[in-house]
């Protein structure tokens, strides 16, 4: 064998112990007539001794050639350490080394393989598997491993099987673009990567195995950012006979169990918001709620003074941003400077502070008087101590320019905390949404989606107003899973598909399938996608979630490890029957 113990496991209760083992050397200490060196494998790192008096010269020659990241094998005794380390698990004890085997030599890394390191994101990327030797990355990889073992056994334990589904399936429009995949056998055809096992999981339901889930990878060729990847993973379920309370309350179960679970926390029932409320009160449909700053709506007592500004506005909205009346004229410039930034796009702020004797001083005095500025404060539940910021504009524009200003007030207090966890659903999402480009109505979520039942006869005579039977996780202001009931009558689908502008032979091309199934008696179903990533990440208390994917891509989609994607030769062009452009 290799190794008799791993690297994390040895202790005090060992001493006198003949052992074995192998792994990295993470750095030596050559004293002359010692020399220490810590091993490291995935469970920890032991303290090796070799002792000029104690072990063999040619083992002592040998340790002084040991190289960072040298792959070795030890035998020897465990002994008692003199300088004990307390804040390793195998500080205790150290091994007196009487035979090393060095299994491979290695260069010198081009960064530091330590918790804190020298190398940057870039450099990082391109040698992930010197990164994930790291403690930060082994460990973010290995709470991922706990998370998917603790959903695939409390769904197990509820009777759901897990499925796989194909990764080489059809092009359907779903919202984002298609990976396409050419078929060599079927010449001038494509396969498309899944977006989601969306139809698969309905035909499952279909099939009659009631309750369905799937760890599954999916692919979405757009835009990417740091919660982002074009290949991401997804906690898929899929439940029959059931209503949007069934799904509520099951995936509410899972997400407390892994909070108790994984973080040691309880969380109470979630809180839920509709659509309209949280866009109306946080300007997003994915509020962070583990702090306030919520809108408040100033039209009536902004308006129709002498500030052109406000007056030519749809909407006037402010938040009271706790104990910062004391910020400092060059503090609040730097805020207008940052909403004006191309990213977030506003074109000014005005600013009120709440003094704490009472009195409010704004940037726009000349227009209003205490009076009219203490009716900003009602509106948006400021109080002494507090500076109350403002935007203007269109009301969709403004109401997302002051979300991005509420986050990141949040950030800048410290008020995101990450071990603090606030979970909740939204729902009545709005069905459709009107694109003015195309001139015609998209699904907000997919065009499977059911309506809400009393919104039904919305359908003919006003379709924009009919709420959706769909519903959001959101943690700590991340959408980490949503779903919907699904539509399972053949006639309710065709219709859904000629509000989103199908023709009858585009429908049937795209979804014959699936509407030939609904024919053959669909039950009632939903279901919900979490998006495991993201899930994993925050979980672990962070924002991004590369450092809990093993190999990711970066902001370009490209895995510079391997450097993908790349050029293929002509001749398999050939094969495949495509010739570019």
């Amino acid at each position: 064998m290799y190794r008799s113990h791993h690297c994390g496991e040895l202790n005090a209760t060992h001493i006198a112990q003949e052992v074995t083992l192998a792994g990295w050397v993470q750095k030596t200490r050559d004293k002359g007539f010692m020399i220490w060196a810590d091993l490291r494998d995935r469970y920890g790192i032991t303290q090796l001794i070799f002792d000029e008096q104690r072990t063999d010269a040619a083992v002592i020659q040998m340790a002084k050639s040991l190289g960072r990241e040298f792959v070795v094998q030890v035998k020897g005794t465990v002994i008692e350490r003199e300088s004990k380390n307390p804040n390793m698990a195998t500080g205790d004890i150290e091994i007196l080394v009487n035979e090393l085997t060095v299994l491979n030599e290695a260069q010198l890394p081009p960064f530091t393989i330590e918790d804190e390191t020298d190398g940057g994101e870039d450099l990082r990327m391109k040698y992930r598997y010197l990164d994930i030797r790291r403690n930060p990355v082994k460990n973010a990889l290995l709470f991922r491993h706990k998370v998917a073992m603790e959903v695939r056994k409390y769904l197990s334990d509820l009777d759901f099987c897990e499925v796989e589904t194909p990764y080489l399936i059809k092009s359907t429009p779903e919202g984002a673009r298609d990976f396409v995949v050419p078929s060599r056998m079927n010449e001038g055809q494509f396969y498309a990567l899944p977006q989601s096992p969306q139809t698969f999981k309905q035909l499952l339901m279909v099939g009659g195995m009631d309750k369905y889930f799937q760890i599954v990878k999916c692919f979405r060729d757009e835009d990417l950012r740091a919660d982002r990847q074009p290949e991401f993973t997804q906690i898929d379920c899929e439940m029959a006979f059931v209503e949007q309370e069934d799904i509520l309350n099951v995936f509410e179960g899972l997400t407390r169990h892994l909070l108790k679970t994984l973080r040691g926390i309880d969380v109470a029932e979630f809180p839920r918001m509709t659509y309209d409320y949280a866009m109306k009160t946080y300007g997003n449909d994915k509020p962070d709620i583990r702090f306030e700053m919520k809108f408040g709506e100033l039209n009536a007592v902004a308006q129709h003074k002498d500030f052109a500004v406000f007056n030519n506005a749809e909407m006037v909205v402010g938040i009271a941003v706790p104990g910062c009346a004391g910020y400092s004229r060059k503090e609040i410039d730097a805020l207008i400077d940052w909403v004006k930034r191309p990213q977030i796009g506003a074109l000014g702020m005005v600013y009120v502070k709440y003094e704490a004797d009472g009195s409010l001083k704004s940037s726009v005095d000349k227009f209003y008087d205490q009076d009219d500025l203490k009716k900003w404060a009602e509106a948006t539940g400021a109080k002494p101590g507090d500076l109350i910021l403002v935007l203007s504009g269109a009301a969709h524009k403004t109401r997302t320019q002051l979300s991005a200003l509420r986050m990141e007030m949040a950030t800048r207090l410290g008020l995101r905390k990450p071990d603090e966890f606030a979970p909740l659903w939204v729902v009545d999402f709005p069905l459709l949404e009107w694109d003015e480009e195309s001139g015609r109505y998209h699904a907000m979520h997919h065009p499977f989606t059911s309506p809400k039942p009393e919104d039904f006869e919305l359908i003919a005579t006003a379709p924009g107003k009919v709420r959706a039977n769909a519903y959001d996780m959101v943690l700590n202001g991340n959408e980490i899973g949503g779903g919907s009931i699904r539509i399972h009558d053949k006639e309710l689908q065709a219709r859904m598909f000629e509000l989103l502008g199908f023709t009858k032979e585009q429908a049937e091309s795209q979804f014959g399938f699936l509407m030939n199934a609904f024919q053959f008696g669909a039950p009632p179903h939903g279901g919900l996608a979490f998006g495991l990533d993201r899930l994993v990440a925050i979980l672990g208390g962070q924002e991004t979630i590369r450092d809990f994917i093993a190999f990711p891509k970066n902001n370009s989609g490209r895995d510079v490890m391997i450097d993908a994607p790349s050029v293929i030769d002509n001749g398999q062009l050939e094969e495949l029957h495509i010739r570019l452009a």
